[in-house]
């Protein structure tokens, strides 16, 4: 926009705001787990949280998805509060946080998990809209030999496109 003052153009800035509504990222769930099925859930979080989540003190490497009494629950997500909060509120960082799940959703989690042996794993808290929601996947544990294998096909791939590049270049 430009606006004019006294004869001379002005123009003003807009505010840069990221295009990025991810907050945190498990980077390391990917490397250790096989991944299938993807999760959504809302996140009951207290005010101090949410304050913390909004600059940025958030840690998800090391949390999980635990199901205990039909319910499921965030646990080892690390919110760390500001300095500024108040003095009436005690502040735990490392508190269970209830996920808010359907039913079905639910029902679907503890077949998989009791059943057949499956993991809750988080990969990411991201802001949609105005709520925090968590991804998380349903997973199993990979091996040694299975993290081998993946990285071998991953630098192959690359070599691939390399090779390609030069092949498209030669021509």
């Amino acid at each position: 926009m430009t606006a004019v003052n006294d004869g001379k153009v002005m123009s003003k800035k807009k505010s840069k705001k990221s295009n990025s509504n991810t907050i945190a990222r498990n980077k390391k769930a990917r490397h250790n787990y096989s991944l299938t099925d993807k999760f959504e859930g809302g996140m009951s979080l207290q005010g101090w949280e949410i304050k913390s989540i909004r600059s940025g003190k958030v840690n998800i490497s090391d949390c999980y998805v635990h199901i205990k009494d039909r319910e499921a629950y965030l646990l080892g997500a690390e919110i760390m509060p500001l300095s500024a909060a108040s003095s009436h509120v005690v502040c735990d960082p490392n508190r269970d946080r209830k996920l808010l799940l359907n039913r079905r959703e639910l029902d679907k989690l503890i077949g998989a998990v009791e059943r057949d042996g499956f993991s809750l794993i988080a990969t990411a808290m991201y802001w949609k809209q105005c709520w925090v929601k968590l991804e998380f996947y349903l997973g199993k544990g990979k091996k040694d030999h299975d993290k081998r294998s993946d990285i071998k096909d991953r630098e192959w791939a690359v070599d691939k496109g390399r090779l390609m590049k030069n092949k498209n270049l030669d021509r």
